[in-house]
């Protein structure tokens, strides 16, 4: 028992290493210890003649505001429907209802999150994109890693071949970064806002997934290869 259970304690080492480095980094935000390491890392990606120009060319400035989308509500809403959708159609309703219950849970604990500490967003440099909330953690930092991270377990964990398991793994954790940076590129969270916002984020995804692990030995959630039983008409 103790030798089946060894991963999912292992597992969980990473996301309690990820809430301490969030406590840790709000307790240095709170005290004001960030606001010099923030703003050089802001202005570094400014015109030092012009503030309200990105370092680039235009494009470039065009693909962050891409970027970013990958972590907002409409597109992630659209990815969360969409998978639900799917497991729904494979006759796996008991992970379709545990993903869509942890990905909502992680936009609660964000949302909440932000009322808490309130951290107003960086009036150093001019928005190039529009925001309405506060600033600490990063709900679009936070939301793409407990989304894209989530889909990526259960992607991998279907698969046989351990090359594809690390690329699927590699291109959530790349397209958690960009959209990450792309928030502090366009000038609309400080660089601690996205890093707390990771640390959440993974720490929510990865704790998820153990808990989903513990249910699928339990028999409670359908495991790779199941599937819940046909209605019967």
């Amino acid at each position: 028992m103790v030798a089946a259970e060894w991963p999912i304690l292992v597992t969980l080492l990473v996301p309690a290493a990820c809430i301490w480095a969030f406590v840790a980094l709000a307790d240095e935000v709170i005290e004001g210890e960030t606001s010099t390491i923030d703003t050089a890392i802001l202005l570094a990606l400014r015109n030092p003649a012009d503030l309200a120009d990105p370092l680039g060319p235009k494009w470039l400035e065009e693909m962050m505001r891409d970027f970013t989308a990958l972590g907002g509500v409409g597109v992630l809403t659209l990815i969360i429907i969409g998978t639900a959708v799917y497991l729904l159609l494979i006759r796996k309703r008991r992970a379709a209802l545990a993903m869509t219950v942890a990905v909502a849970g992680g936009m609660l604990a964000s949302s909440l999150l932000k009322l808490g500490f309130s951290r107003p967003r960086p009036e150093l440099v001019p928005h190039e994109a529009f925001v309405y909330t506060t600033s600490f953690p990063s709900g679009h930092s936070m939301m793409s890693a407990v989304v894209y991270l989530t889909l990526a377990v259960m992607v991998a964990r279907v698969q046989t071949d351990w090359h594809a398991r690390v690329f699927v793994l590699a291109a959530a954790v790349f397209v958690c970064l960009l959209v990450g940076v792309s928030r502090v590129y366009l000038g609309v969270h400080w660089p601690t806002d996205v890093l707390a916002g990771w640390a959440l984020g993974a720490a929510w995804a990865i704790g998820c997934w153990a808990v989903v692990l513990v249910l699928q030995r339990r028999g409670e959630i359908e495991a790779p290869g199941e599937t819940d039983p046909a209605p019967v008409n």
